[in-house]
């Protein structure tokens, strides 16, 4: 049996247990349940990822931006980088952080979301962050990442798994922007400067991800 085979139905079993995420609206509550079937599912170091990442919430909490920044892609950037297809048995599927976390496994895209999700949970504004999908100069090949704006037209800082480092984007030539998105919109890079596209649920994806995470908020 291919690996992919074998990694394929962990999704199955994990998805209804994201009904038991309680919250990614202020803060991450992550319940005993929860906690208990992740570690009968995946073992012990898969619950005690999910914990450490509710106490990540709790240290950054009331911490300046910057250091958030760093303790979140730090804390993310941890978890191994597995192509979809061995690791959920898709060309291209968007986990949730609890996903990524339980299977301590995801692509970029899962990197990023997860970042994306957990700052916003710490209070940053969802107009300073935008999940932006760059194409990888050096590796050619599409990537993704998440980008920090101080001010709408400020230069943003790069968060990315490929580095740990958090350099801002005028320092990351290695890195082409095609198109970005967070809660609120979806932009499209042009050589002017971004263009308002749409909403954000024209990604499919995007918004398959977020109907699995209200079905955690609706209990």
């Amino acid at each position: 049996m291919s690996t992919a085979a074998l990694q394929a139905p962990r999704r199955a079993r994990l998805l209804p247990v994201l009904m038991l995420f309680a919250a990614l609206a202020s803060a991450i509550e992550i319940t005993t349940r929860l906690v208990n079937y992740v570690q009968e599912e995946f073992g012990d170091e898969a619950a005690e990822r999910l914990e450490n990442w509710q106490r990540l919430n709790t240290l950054a909490q009331n911490a300046p931006v910057k250091r958030q920044l760093k303790l979140v892609n730090t804390f993310f950037n941890r978890v191994k980088f597995v192509s979809d297809i061995h690791h959920w048995g898709e060309e291209d599927y968007w986990a949730t952080p609890i996903e990524l976390l339980a299977t301590n496994g995801g692509d970029c895209e899962d990197f990023s979301i997860a970042k994306y999700l957990t700052l916003k949970t710490l209070g940053v504004p969802d107009d300073q962050l935008r999940i932006v999908y760059v194409k990888a100069l050096e590796l050619n090949q599409a990537h993704m990442v998440l980008a920090w704006y101080e001010q709408p037209d400020s230069d943003p800082l790069i968060l990315d798994n490929l580095i740990n480092d958090i350099k801002p984007a005028s320092q990351r030539s290695d890195l082409e922007p095609v198109y970005s998105f967070n809660g609120n919109g979806l932009w499209l890079t042009k050589s002017g400067g971004d263009e308002r596209i749409g909403e954000p649920e024209k990604l499919k994806r995007w918004q398959a991800l977020n109907e699995r995470l209200t079905e955690s908020l609706n209990l």
